[in-house]
């Protein structure tokens, strides 16, 4: 059967303010953990950019439930190196509950340091590197590397899982979901396209599969609709757009393309159950084994308390 996990959003919560949702998600009877990971919000509305290693190691201390990253880029802003020591820790504190989520990232995240943007098939050979390196430091022993993209001399992880963390590769097209199945433990998917299931299990992938969505809970549904199309409007961005703007205030510039009245298309807005549920069994209808749901409306407190009652309850029936 589909599990259902709660989506930690670092773009638009506090610190603690994800402890505490972490906390409730388990209390409501969610099955597991999403957390981003990224150095910008998309947009100055979302207004946080907490640092991930530090949220999972307080996590550790607060859930129970498998935590996965969704997603970190490897490939620029941190080393893959120092990425295998923290997924490493990350993985121990968790009990190994954790799951290292990976994908070929954004330019919003990875220019920061002054790196040149790589066209998407330089991330792609870029990605695969960097999951080897890990892979070969989780196994322990000192590792020397000297590839294409990456060096590495003399590196030992001391502090290690009883078993390597697995990885899975995010896929938004044909070709990544191929890459995802041929290189990954898993798939992550933001998507109910059940074609891109059908490639990754079609290229030999055999994995468990994730999906994540977004919803905007609360009473007032026009309200919401506000409040989404205020804080997420990067969510109706079309083909690689999002992947190539740098800085949040190109995103807000971008949003001016989307119009209101594509909101609902893209978020359940209101407190209507069905319409939650609908939206989160048509992942699962397209064959993803673990869906994951953030809240992005403001009433945390009520969203966790209609989807405890009633939403996962129908999900689950």
């Amino acid at each position: 059967m589909t599990s259902y996990g709660y989506f930690l959003s670092c773009e638009q919560y506090s610190p603690r303010e994800l402890l505490d949702q972490a906390r409730r998600a388990e209390d409501a009877g969610f099955e597991r953990l999403w957390i981003s990971d990224h150095f910008h919000p998309w947009n100055d509305a979302q207004g946080q950019s907490a640092f991930v290693w530090g949220v999972l190691g307080a996590l550790s201390q607060v859930t129970s439930l498998p935590v996965s990253t969704a997603v970190t880029s490897p490939i620029i802003r941190i080393h893959p190196a120092i990425l295998a020591q923290a997924t490493a820790t990350a993985s121990v504190l968790l009990d190994g509950r954790f799951v290292f989520g990976v994908g070929t990232g954004e330019a919003l995240n990875d220019h920061v340091l002054g790196d040149p943007w790589p066209p998407i098939g330089e991330r792609f050979e870029m990605l695969e590197e960097a999951i080897g390196i890990i892979r070969r430091m989780h196994e322990g022993g000192v590792v020397n590397h000297r590839g294409k993209h990456y060096r590495v001399t003399d590196a030992r992880l001391y502090t290690l899982p009883e078993h390597p963390v697995p990885i899975y590769v995010s896929g938004f097209g044909e070709q990544a979901t191929e890459l995802a199945a041929r290189i990954g433990d898993g798939y992550c998917g933001v998507a109910p396209d059940a074609s891109l299931l059908e490639t990754y299990r079609g290229a030999g992938g055999r994995g468990p599969t994730q999906g994540g969505t977004k919803v905007c809970w609360g009473d007032d549904r026009e309200a919401m609709i506000d409040h989404a199309y205020r804080m997420w409007p990067n969510d109706g961005f079309p083909g690689q757009l999002a992947q190539t703007l740098p800085r949040p205030s190109d995103f807000e510039d971008a949003a001016q393309l989307l119009q209101r009245d594509a909101v609902p298309g893209l978020f359940s807005c209101g407190p209507d159950v069905d319409e939650h549920v609908s939206q989160l069994r048509s992942y699962a209808d397209a064959g993803y084994d673990e869906v994951y749901v953030q809240q992005i409306g403001p009433d945390v407190e009520g969203f966790f308390a209609a989807y405890a009652k009633e939403v996962l309850p129908a999900l689950r029936g």
